[in-house]
C-alpha cells in the first residue's frame, strides 16, 4: 500500500519537473526589435576618454547579454543615446598618518534614450543614471586612476543594458 502511495507522488512530481513550471531566469527584452544603432556617446566633462569606454563596454554588454545586435543608424531598428553628464571622484576613506587617500571612488553619470526608429517613439528616458567603480591608490596596492574609472564603466553598461529590459 506505501509502494502505491509513492507511485502516487513521484509520477505528478515527475511531470513537473519535465514540464517546468514556466520560470526562466533570463532577461526579457522586447522581441520586437532585433538591432541597435549604438553611435559614439557624447561627453559633456573633462574626463576625457571616457565616452569611448562606455560605448565599447555597452556594445559589448549588448551583445552578450541581449537579442540585439548592433548595426549602422540606417539599417537599424532602434537608436542607443548616450551622454555623459559627470565624472567625479570622492575619498572613501584616508590613512591614520598623514590623511593620505586610501580609497577612492568613481561616480560615471550619464542620460540615456532608447528611440524606435520606425515610429520615433522614445522606449526609454533615464537622466541621472550612473555607475560607481572603486580603487586604492595607496603604496602596496596601488590601483591607477584609471582602475576606478574602468570599473564605474563597466558596471554602469551592465546597468544600460539591463534598463533595456521589459519591466515584467
Amino acid at each position: 500500500m506505501k509502494a502505491n502511495g509513492f507511485k502516487c507522488f513521484i509520477g505528478p512530481l515527475l511531470i513537473l519537473l519535465l514540464t517546468g513550471c514556466g520560470y526562466s531566469n533570463q532577461e526579457l527584452y522586447p522581441d520586437q526589435y532585433r538591432t541597435v544603432a549604438v553611435p559614439i556617446f557624447e561627453n559633456r566633462t573633462f574626463y576625457r576618454g571616457v565616452e569611448d569606454q562606455l560605448t565599447e563596454a555597452v556594445i559589448k554588454q549588448l551583445e552578450q547579454r541581449t537579442p540585439y545586435k548592433r548595426v549602422a543608424a540606417a539599417t537599424a531598428d532602434t537608436l542607443l543615446l548616450v551622454t555623459v553628464t559627470n565624472v567625479q571622484q570622492a575619498q572613501l576613506s584616508r590613512t591614520r598618518t598623514g590623511s593620505i587617500p586610501q580609497e577612492l571612488e568613481v561616480l560615471v553619470t550619464v542620460d540615456l534614450e532608447w528611440k524606435d526608429l520606425a515610429t520615433g517613439e522614445t522606449l526609454l528616458s533615464r537622466r541621472g543614471f550612473s555607475g560607481p567603480g572603486r580603487y586604492i591608490p595607496t603604496a602596496g596596492i596601488s590601483d591607477r586612476p584609471e582602475y576606478g574609472q574602468w570599473t564605474a564603466v563597466d558596471q554602469l553598461a551592465s546597468r544600460i543594458v539591463s534598463t533595456l529590459r521589459d519591466d515584467w
